[in-house]
């Protein structure tokens, strides 16, 4: 498999730039960086409702997910480890929330709402505006790659 710096090759598979990465190419990590970070991006907007909070949460699943690859015991399921991660760098934001909420209620309530600017994501705000179930689907079929009999098997639908 070529490295980045010899040329990149979009055919390789999410395993190959794992294994890339695990054997002293973290530079090939930025594939799968570049793959995932729009759906990852959509399902974190989905979750927190502001994007610059998704955008944060999307950049520490990434880091944690690199620092962790060696971790990783299927390859091939990259992007379904990496929506792992990123659901437990929710839970913890979720939590942190909570705890500023109980410390400073007064706080919150005196922030005025400002006006939104215009987003530089409008694909991934439009996902993040759908319910879960649909959101999952168009992530597994769109960015996963996923057949829809599979995503049919997944959901329960299919017996």
């Amino acid at each position: 498999m070529k490295t980045l710096e010899q040329g990149e090759c979009l055919e390789s598979s999410d395993a190959d730039y794992v294994a890339s990465s695990r054997n002293g190419h973290p530079e090939d990590f930025r594939v799968l960086v570049q793959r995932y970070q729009r759906p990852l991006f959509a399902y974190l907007t989905g979750q927190v409702k502001d994007p610059l909070e998704a955008e944060e949460a999307a950049q520490e699943s990434f880091v944690r997910a690199f620092t962790s690859l060696e971790k990783l015991r299927k390859p091939e399921s990259f992007f379904a480890w990496l929506m792992g991660i990123a659901g437990r760098v929710l839970k913890e934001h979720y939590r942190a929330r909570e705890r500023r909420q109980k410390q400073e209620p007064l706080a919150e309530e005196l922030l005025v709402e400002s006006p939104v600017p215009p987003s530089d994501y409008p694909l991934e705000e439009a996902l993040a505006g759908l319910p879960e179930s649909y959101r999952q689907v168009i992530l597994l079929r769109y960015y996963e790659g996923q057949s829809c009999q599979q995503i049919k098997l997944k959901s329960g639908r299919v017996k």
